[in-house]
């Protein structure tokens, strides 16, 4: 257990348990697009240290990890590990097989899987807009614009790297800790009433008057739970760009 997580258990009494809503395949394809990487060609001396970075945020952020993540990073590690032996000189080098074949040959499985469900949710979407909608309140109309087109959806992964940037800026002393500033219920209040009067607002604006660690991780704890309960959706408007939390008018 970490010194914050400790803290936060010592002074916060609301335990907030959130699930991380991807699986280890999603880590790696982020890592692999985080990084601009060869998906045939993956360095995994860098990426299963980058991994075990976000198996060790995931830890400190006190989320439910399944036991797949810790069978993935097992499993790079044995890679690595294998790639670091000198070659069979008994065999061919073209007739040597690479290590990292069978979890290339995964990842291109899951991205062609992901791609295709990503599809079949558009026309789904688009299906469900064909039918007619019980009348609603014109102002209600008003202040609940459709998600701009050029936006798309995220996942924890990206939520988490931009966690990075905002707690990289944090200072490093410590201030007095009180139950007001470590409540995730309360955190979860604030940012809904900060998005009472807003549909969009910036990932980054949620943060605003958080002067600790302790406290940005908190925040987005409770942007976590509100994501997982269908209150909020997060979007971006390129990979790795701008992330904005848009609001369901109707669920407030």
């Amino acid at each position: 257990m970490t010194d914050i997580q400790q803290r936060a258990d010592a002074v916060n009494p609301y335990s907030i348990k959130v699930p991380v809503f991807e699986g280890p395949l999603d880590l790696l394809l982020h890592l692999i697009k985080e990084n601009k990487i060869d998906i045939y060609d993956i360095p995994i001396s860098l990426i299963t240290h980058q991994y075990l970075k976000y198996i060790e945020m995931i830890k400190e952020l006190n989320l439910e990890i399944a036991s797949e993540f810790l069978v993935m990073a097992a499993t790079l590690i044995y890679i690595k590990s294998r790639m670091l032996l000198p070659p069979d000189e008994t065999i061919e080098t073209e007739e040597q097989e690479d290590p990292r074949v069978g979890l290339v040959q995964r990842l291109l499985e899951y991205q062609a899987y992901k791609e295709v469900s990503a599809t079949l949710r558009e026309k789904e979407e688009v299906w469900a807009n064909i039918f007619s909608r019980p009348p609603v309140d014109k102002d209600e109309i008003a202040f609940e614009p459709e998600p701009y087109p050029y936006l798309f959806d995220i996942n924890i992964f990206d939520l988490m790297s931009a966690l990075k940037k905002i707690i990289s800026k944090a200072p490093p002393e410590a201030i007095k800790i009180t139950r007001e500033t470590l409540t995730v219920k309360d955190r979860i209040a604030l940012i809904l009433d900060k998005m009472e009067n807003e549909h969009t607002m910036r990932f980054d604006a949620l943060f605003e008057g958080d002067t600790t660690r302790l406290q940005i991780i908190v925040t987005f704890l409770a942007l976590l739970e509100i994501l997982r309960l269908g209150l909020v959706r997060a979007y971006q408007d390129k990979d790795f760009g701008t992330i904005w939390i848009m609001r369901h008018t109707r669920d407030f």
